[in-house]
């Protein structure tokens, strides 16, 4: 067998949790078990689980709700895109958002370009990943340059909506979100909430 200097390839697991890494060795791999969530830390790489149901099924009535607003709405062309498990460019690292939205660009959106105007992240039941996406997600994500982060707390029953340097938002169970990134959306937070109530205990 010839020796080569070709460094092996990189895959992620579950064992990956803790590894330090580029953001270029991040972006370049292409296997990864997919029972977990992989992001950039600082460096380091995180691994949590995959979202469960009670995440994912909310995503998607969120997800059938930006659609329909974008094809029956006068204003709704706004929308450019949205994606689900979607990374996110931050200083020093890539997070994954649960949901990123695209507005105002007139166009189809570059991913690796083009920041979102807005990314959704559903509260995981662990302590460790409420303080994620309470406070670290979102100070990462103002710095960033998104213009609004939301996050659903099923378990709180709320939605915090953060606009960077200006005051937090809180919208509860029975209220219903507007912003002017989306004109004209109504957002119930009810609707997401009666989703995920199928699976919280």
């Amino acid at each position: 067998m010839i020796a080569t200097n070709r460094p092996a390839a990189i895959s992620l697991d579950a064992n990956a949790n803790g590894i330090r890494m580029s953001v270029d060795e991040f972006d370049s791999i292409e296997e990864y078990d997919r029972q977990y969530c992989y992001e950039l830390v600082n460096g380091v790489v995180v691994v949590s689980p995959a979202p469960s149901i009670g995440e994912r099924s909310p995503n998607d009535e969120l997800g059938y709700l930006l659609r329909r607003y974008r094809e029956d709405h006068a204003q709704g062309k706004i929308v450019d895109d949205t994606a689900f498990e979607q990374y996110v460019r931050v200083q020093n690292g890539r997070r994954r958002a649960d949901r990123a939205i695209w507005s105002g660009l007139g166009r189809t959106p570059d991913e690796e370009a083009d920041v979102p105007a807005i990314v959704v992240e559903f509260v995981s039941e662990r302590l460790r990943d409420w303080r994620r996406d309470h406070i670290d997600k979102r100070l990462e994500y103002a710095a960033a340059g998104i213009a609004e982060s939301w996050v659903i707390d099923r378990f709180r029953r709320n939605m915090t909506v953060d606009r960077g340097d200006s005051e937090e938002q809180v919208i509860n169970s029975g209220e219903t979100y507007q912003t002017n990134l989306l004109p004209g959306f109504e957002l119930p937070l009810d609707r997401l909430l009666s989703v995920s109530d199928h699976y919280t205990s």
